[in-house]
């Protein structure tokens, strides 16, 4: 006999069915609840955390899983490394000596008689964390197979000679060289396969003052648009450290070839000021980043304006004195020399801020604005012969711009050293 469809056995096999649907039901009422919950309390909790702020954060933490290459750990949460003072340190400066075979002879302050040497004991010591103790032995094996390469001015080829000199003491006489090729310096540790390079561009851009001998150039000009002819050189690096500010510093409109080249003889040549100049280089060095380096095998720096001390009327000194004779410290930490142009500090700020492609800036500025103390001054070697003038006046001819090597071009790699490896 069949039972009807209102029969106890049927409604007996249902039941299993419809409790399983009710607890379904019941269970995606409290999902949605507590969804609701948990956004009211996020949204209240971090207002601006909403919309598209929110999605920008989202965006950020999808960046923040990703690895840079090189990186091996992170640094302390609100570290910032370039704020800070400056303490003696007698027991590990200098990180070299004067002995190191690639130094200069414009930066061997010592073996050029200066008298002083407290310049050399003063380390860098962030606010609110430490700087990892530069170690060449992880620089050398992360650089294996590698380029590193400084692409900029004078001020970038020390940076990359104080490199040079923090690994080349812990490599064997026989497995390094250090060559020339015109533009390109090329230092190679040979057991790894390594190569730190510097390259002569002082605009980045093409300019008449290219030639890495003979440059001393006063009416300077650049060509829109040329980075390619030097960034030909630089495709292949796996690490970049570019900078330029001091030949922009004229203090005139500058001078822009807007095309053609520097062998024509009638130039199309406009003025921009010294801010847009520097605009339309900065914004043709990302392009040429975004377009020929590899975030995921490479890295890329940005080292910002090294300043310099002719004026000790900023400081509070005299009125016509500079660094010559200087052996302390700036200790007002809120001093900003007149020759660094907050202008074009701001240029590189806008210019980054919307830059699609990772470049790490390293902002030495501030921390060396007060070393005035750390200049090469006199002590160097002399191309030219000075007049008894000159001579009698030795703040004629000091040198207020390069710095004496070891000293503080070594926290500049201790800093790049952190950032590249603690990111």
């Amino acid at each position: 006999m069949k039972s009807s469809p209102s029969s106890p056995s049927s409604l007996h096999r249902k039941a299993p069915f419809l409790s399983t649907l009710l607890a379904l039901i019941i269970f995606f009422i409290i999902i949605i609840l507590y969804s609701e919950v948990f956004s009211f309390i996020f949204t209240q909790s971090h207002p601006k955390l909403s919309g598209s702020n929110y999605n920008s954060i989202s965006r950020i933490i999808k960046r923040k899983k990703e690895k840079l290459a090189f990186a091996i750990g992170e640094r302390e949460e609100g570290c910032d490394v370039f704020s800070g003072n400056w303490v003696w340190d007698s027991k590990s400066r200098p990180l070299y000596t004067e002995d190191c075979p690639y130094i200069q002879p414009q930066l061997t302050c010592q073996q050029h008689g200066r008298p002083d040497n407290d310049y050399l004991y003063w380390r860098w010591q962030p606010h609110s964390c430490s700087i990892p103790s530069f170690n060449a032995t992880l620089m050398l094996e992360s650089l294996k197979g590698k380029r590193m390469l400084f692409v900029g001015d004078s001020l970038n080829r020390g940076q990359f000679v104080s490199m040079v000199c923090l690994l080349h003491q812990h490599l064997p006489e026989n497995a390094k060289s250090m060559e020339t090729f015109g533009s390109l310096t090329v230092f190679t540790a040979k057991d790894y396969n390594a190569r730190i390079e510097y390259y002569w561009a002082p605009f980045l851009l093409e300019s008449n003052a290219d030639d890495a001998m003979v440059h001393r150039i006063t009416d300077r000009v650049v060509r829109k648009g040329s980075i390619n002819k030097h960034g030909k050189k630089w495709r292949g690096a796996d690490i970049i450290v570019f900078n330029t500010y001091l030949w922009w510093m004229t203090g005139m409109p500058f001078k822009i070839l807007q095309k053609g080249s520097f062998k024509d003889e009638v130039k199309d040549i406009v003025e921009e000021s010294t801010e847009d100049a520097y605009r339309m280089t900065m914004k043709s060095m990302v392009r040429w980043v975004k377009k020929n380096m590899d975030s995921n095998k490479s890295r890329v720096f940005f080292t910002s304006m090294s300043p310099s001390h002719y004026k000790s009327m900023d400081w509070g000194g005299e009125a016509d004195r500079n660094c010559y004779n200087e052996t302390k410290m700036i200790e007002d930490a809120r001093y900003w020399g007149s020759d660094c142009s907050k202008n074009v500090m701001q240029v590189i700020r806008e210019v980054f801020s919307k830059s699609e492609v990772a470049i790490t800036f390293l902002n030495i500025t501030q921390l060396s604005s007060y070393r005035k103390d750390a200049h090469t001054s006199i002590y160097k070697k002399q191309w030219n012969p000075f007049s008894p003038e000159q001579l009698a006046d030795p703040v004629s001819y000091a040198d207020c711009t390069h710095w004496c090597l070891p000293g503080l071009q070594d926290t500049w790699n201790e800093l790049l050293f952190a950032k590249l490896f603690y990111p």
